[in-house]
């Protein structure tokens, strides 16, 4: 994990489970029910954690941040779960607390409810990291006032495999929000 071009977490685990918990611990996250989350809001959840405690975001107080994330895969690697328990016919026990996590916009609700965020969220679903789709529709969100700040990226998890990619538009913010930027820090 890196934050601004640092590494803060380089530890490697034999699985994801193993890696984000251990990831949760060394930096210190304080959120019980992160242990009750599917994969993909613990990975959305971890990364936004991260980037807003650096830019300290209180999360104490409400905040007016909108999220805008996307991925290729939306929420498939839960589904894949609930699909398993409810194919067993002899082995019937679809878990509630797995179906919870079948919308991928859920990893936001968890965000949301830990920093007091009540604007605008989005989850959209592309074939690849979208940029335009990110400028765009962050843009608009500023200039119509409908946040002070959007919280936008790509946050991907199929099986083993995770990505993310956050970062956060303010009109303060030290890097002008353009195409050509989130797509070189997409890159790096």
């Amino acid at each position: 994990m890196s934050l601004d071009g640092h590494v803060i977490f380089n530890e490697q685990h034999s699985n994801f489970s193993e890696f984000i918990k251990a990831a949760y611990k060394a930096q210190n996250t304080k959120y019980p029910k992160f242990f009750k989350m599917d994969h993909l809001s613990k990975l959305a959840f971890l990364t936004a954690d991260i980037l807003l405690k650096n830019q300290g975001i209180n999360s104490e107080i409400e905040n007016n941040i909108a999220l805008v994330f996307s991925n290729k895969a939306s929420s498939l690697d839960t589904d894949l779960s609930h699909q398993k328990a409810i194919q067993d016919k002899d082995n019937y026990f679809p878990s509630p607390a797995v179906f919870v996590y079948t919308l991928p916009n859920i990893c936001l609700g968890e965000i949301s409810i830990k920093y007091k965020l009540y604007s605008e969220n989005s989850f959209f679903i592309f074939e690849r990291f979208n940029a335009k789709h990110l400028f765009t529709y962050t843009n608009s969100l500023v200039q119509d006032n409908k946040a002070e700040s959007v919280l936008c990226g790509w946050v991907e998890l199929e099986g083993e495999n995770c990505e993310a990619f956050l970062y956060l538009v303010s009109e303060k913010g030290d890097m002008k929000h353009t195409k050509k930027n989130i797509i070189t820090l997409y890159n790096t």
